[in-house]
């Protein structure tokens, strides 16, 4: 059977297909300690809003290229609705240096800059917005922090965040368990 471009065999497999997992490419193996499946409880606050608790799921992977996948998702901790998603990758293009490439999608985009510091079990990143791209339609966001903490299994957070107006200020914190299979 051929594809509607003339391609025989199509669909080329008849079932799921498992791909084996690559290698994690060398510039990256600094942030090894990400990979996997996390989730957790936050809570945020900011002036332009009432305080507010979530539930949360990252998942850090990777494809064998020199940057690292992901993916976070949140819900309200009082009745599941969702609230937040954002995507991206991570690159580690110089010793002890990060770059985290965001969308969100409420119309923002970010490039976050900063450090990637490893001290026996821990792990701890710090970034800062270096260019905020947004869609005519979203809200004013002009700055964007993250503090990264990862020691064993927990991954703790805080996020601060200058928008609508407001100077850069504490919004989000979470503390997050790496899931197990």
């Amino acid at each position: 059977m051929a594809d509607r471009h003339g391609n025989a065999g199509w669909p080329p497999y008849p079932g799921r297909v498992i791909v084996p997992a690559p290698e994690l490419h060398p510039d990256v193996v600094v942030l090894a300690p990400l990979l996997g499946t996390w989730a957790g409880e936050g809570s945020g606050e900011y002036p332009t809003i009432q305080p507010f608790s979530y539930t949360e799921e990252i998942t850090f992977g990777h494809v064998g290229k020199p940057f690292v996948t992901y993916v976070q998702r949140t819900r309200a901790a009082d009745d599941g609705r969702p609230l937040h998603a954002e995507t991206g990758y991570l690159r580690a293009p110089a010793p002890n240096r990060i770059e985290w490439i965001l969308a969100h999608p409420t119309g923002i985009t970010e490039i976050q800059q900063g450090q990637v510091l490893i001290d026996g079990e821990t792990m701890q990143m710090d970034l800062i917005s270096t260019a905020i791209g947004r869609a005519e339609s979203a809200k004013e966001v002009m700055a964007v922090g993250r503090s990264i903490e990862i020691h064993g299994d927990t991954l703790t957070y805080t996020l601060r965040m200058a928008a609508v107006g407001q100077r850069l200020q504490y919004h989000l914190s979470a503390v997050l368990r790496r899931m197990t299979d």
